[in-house]
């Protein structure tokens, strides 16, 4: 149900209140582009500065204009394990396909508060729970071994892997099987992430270029040499794009490339800041490169 490219939504702002009418665009634009999946109300859906109201809105909306076209994972993680659980329902309720629950941040959880803490949001709904884990911005990292135990729990099916550690794909597919849903959180790995096991991402860079990640993750999971050569090629013209997403704190580069393409505007919340001129540059010739401009 999810796997292949798969879109961390960004969220648009205007005068700092969200800007329902850009965002229902971008989810059309999605739907017609080829996104296999969307993901609103994670990092990259500026999670941390929505008000519980706009997470909750984010996540309806997103649900509302796909209308089952779409899967939906709605990004329901918090360091408060009352606030993870809170919204997890509430995306459960309004229609959600499942939810994408970040390792709480901040608090630094040991391995066993990890488990408490999804097997509490696991224990009080009954929709699919994707874990990402992502040490850069968490701080903590969890386990093989603990993603193990919890994927004995009902509602536990995978992982959002952003660590960048290629071995992990290994080591989870040897520990869960290959039932046990693993994409990607970094762009630039992709390729080599799905040749190990994974079966997609969850994608920044998809935001600006559907067509070309959806076109490289189909590619990418195929086993016969001509997919492999293709999906090869799809990734060098995409590593440009991936870089420059990434150049400074995301999302606000891939704000300032939705905006060179009329899809939203740049703006971002305090504490992150809009995009430096250098980098513009940058995020322009990657555009340009792959004929995005």
């Amino acid at each position: 149900m999810f796997k292949g490219s798969n879109v961390a939504l960004v969220t648009p702002f205007k005068n700092n209140k969200l800007d329902d009418q850009a965002y229902i665009k971008l989810i059309h634009f999605h739907m017609d582009n080829g996104t296999n999946g969307l993901v609103p109300a994670g990092t990259t859906g500026e999670s941390p500065t929505l008000s519980h109201e706009e997470h909750e809105r984010v996540i309806e909306l997103c649900v509302k204009e796909s209308n089952g076209k779409l899967p939906v994972f709605a990004g329901t993680g918090s360091n408060s394990t009352e606030e993870a659980i809170s919204l997890t329902t509430h995306a459960e309720k309004i229609g959600a396909n499942g939810a994408l629950v970040v390792t709480p941040y901040y608090n630094k959880p040991t391995q066993e508060g990890l488990y408490q803490h999804y097997k509490a949001i696991n224990d009080k709904c009954g929709i699919p729970i994707i874990i990402y884990n992502i040490p850069g911005r968490s701080v903590i990292d969890m386990s093989v071994d603990t993603m193990a135990k919890l994927y004995e729990l009902k509602n536990i099916i995978g992982v959002k892997d952003a660590t960048g550690d290629l071995d992990r794909v290994d080591q989870t597919l040897k520990k869960m099987g290959k039932d046990f849903i693993q994409l990607t959180g970094n762009d630039d790995n992709a390729l080599e992430f799905n040749k190990r096991g994974g079966v997609g991402a969850i994608s920044v860079t998809a935001n600006i270029a559907p067509k070309l990640c959806s076109q490289f993750q189909t590619l990418s999971i195929l086993k016969d040499d001509k997919s492999k050569k293709e999906a090869k090629n799809f990734d060098e013209i995409l590593q440009p794009l991936h870089h420059a997403m990434f150049v400074e704190s995301n999302p606000s580069p891939v704000k300032y490339a939705a905006k060179q393409l009329g899809l939203c505007d740049d703006a971002v919340r305090l504490p992150l800041v809009k995009t430096t001129e250098p980098t513009k540059d940058i995020i322009n010739k990657a555009l340009k490169s792959t004929k995005l401009i």
